[in-house]
């Protein structure tokens, strides 16, 4: 009682500790708004920056859990940073590990059946965007309140830009009694393969209650892993003993694939796809409350004209020498997670253009202020529906600049709807596209006039 709540940028009251590493702490948190329940967890910048590894392994995690959205995969909300902390706000998660259950004693084959499905669901869509989890366990498989997988701590994860291209991985890292017996001999490895034989171990644990392969000795537990013996209990049922002798195959060009799973009658019983994550239309409608809570202290702002936008932030966001936000960003080597273009045109000409564009390309606008839209598209994805920003900032009297920006969907689709339908059809009020070469000797002629001044 009377004790001051810590409210995290205006927008998550924080709670109790929830656990804590060598360079992280995750706290319970709600939303002020939705009352959603969160996990926040809180990284010391000065302790990242000191470990090279460190601030790579945490620029991949971003990178990778933004690109896997999935309802049986743990939800990375936004990130958010202070000048000494990085904050992941996550999906709250609240049934604890799977491990917790599995050492009560072996699942009944209904229920291992349903995690199996659940995990080889997420699993396949990571892979299908170049990310491979390569710690597949029971304790990075959490429980949600009504009982249904997601799978957390992408740590060690590898990402692959073109998954399709093939490419071998080569860093030995997982649990070693969870590891493929290629990753252990420390040769080049297909990373799907290998997480294929972590989920043929976690399928004999949910359904045995032990591992299938375990020793004292280290050296000998290899030897097991490298040869494939196990021993099947006689409680599996003939068609589990089959679909787990085609999962722990040793030799990885043997190994049944995620489609040849998907075809097995034992698994394909009761099964449905998860679909990735779509925008609801009543988060849709919630964008503008959204951003009021958000804290916009770089922008001075009217509510009759767009922001202004000084000359060190234009020239940090054109130039890559000061762009740091790909560590907070999906920044892909295609440019995908962003464009911008200059105009001539005023903000209210440019902004009623886009309105009537998203229109006629089917999709929904959401005016979230005045220079702001939230564009949503009119058809499902693999990844749920395309919604894109679009926001005018103002950087001299006769000079705005342009933010389209992918907020969800997949990238494939928004670099059609951009270079196809939004380009072309924006080409009577653009100056210059980002990269085009003028923005180079627009930042030289604002850094030296009026716009640096704001």
């Amino acid at each position: 009682m009377g004790e001051d709540k810590k409210i995290l940028f205006g927008k998550y009251e924080m709670g109790k500790l929830l656990g804590k590493g060598n360079f992280a702490k995750v706290y319970y948190a709600k939303h002020l708004i939705t009352n959603e329940c969160v996990a926040i967890k809180v990284i010391k910048k000065d302790q990242v920056i000191k470990d090279e590894r460190m601030m790579e392994q945490i620029i991949r995690e971003i990178s990778v859990m933004r690109l896997v959205r999935h309802p049986n995969i743990v939800e990375l909300k936004e990130v958010m940073a202070t000048r000494s902390k990085i904050f992941f706000v996550m999906e709250y998660v609240r049934g604890g590990e799977l491990f917790a259950k599995v050492a009560l004693g072996r699942l009944k084959e209904d229920a291992a059946r349903k995690y199996f499905q659940q995990l080889i669901s997420a699993v396949d869509f990571c892979h299908s965007r170049g990310v491979f989890h390569r710690d597949i366990k029971p304790e990075n498989l959490l429980l949600d309140e009504n009982e249904d997988l997601k799978v957390s701590d992408f740590g060690l994860s590898a990402l692959h830009d073109h998954p399709n291209k093939g490419g071998l991985l080569h860093t030995q890292c997982g649990t070693p009694a969870y590891i493929a017996p290629e990753v252990l001999r420390m040769k080049g490895y297909d990373g799907s393969k290998a997480d294929i034989w972590s989920c043929g171990v976690v399928l004999y644990v949910l359904l045995a209650g032990f591992l299938p392969f375990q020793d004292e000795n280290f050296m000998l537990m290899c030897r097991k892993i490298f040869k494939a013996e196990y021993e099947i209990p006689p409680w599996f049922s003939t068609d589990s003993k089959r679909l787990v002798s085609k999962l722990l195959m040793a030799d990885p060009g043997k190994r049944i694939s995620i489609p040849g799973i998907m075809r097995v009658p034992w698994f394909s019983k009761g099964f449905k796809r998860a679909r990735a994550f779509s925008m609801q239309e009543s988060i849709f409608e919630k964008f503008d409350e959204e951003e009021k809570l958000r804290h916009h202290d770089t922008f001075k702002k009217s509510p009759s004209s767009p922001a202004l936008l000084n000359a060190f932030q234009l020239i940090s966001s054109m130039s890559a020498g000061f762009d740091l936000s790909n560590m907070f960003e999906d920044k892909r080597k295609d440019g995908s997670a962003g464009s911008k273009f200059t105009s001539r045109s005023s903000a209210r000409v440019i902004i009623k253009k886009i309105e009537i564009l998203a229109n006629k390309f089917g999709f929904k606008v959401a005016r979230i202020k005045d220079f702001k839209l939230r564009l949503l598209g009119p058809t499902e994805g693999r990844k749920g529906r395309l919604s894109v920003t679009a926001e005018v900032f103002k950087v001299a009297p006769e000079v705005t600049v342009v933010e389209f920006s992918k907020f969800s969907g997949d990238t494939l689709e928004y670099i059609k709807f951009r270079e196809e339908d939004i380009r072309p059809a924006l080409k009577d009020v653009v100056w210059t596209w980002q990269g085009d070469g003028v923005f180079d000797q627009l930042d030289y002629k604002i850094g030296g006039g009026e716009c640096s001044k704001q």
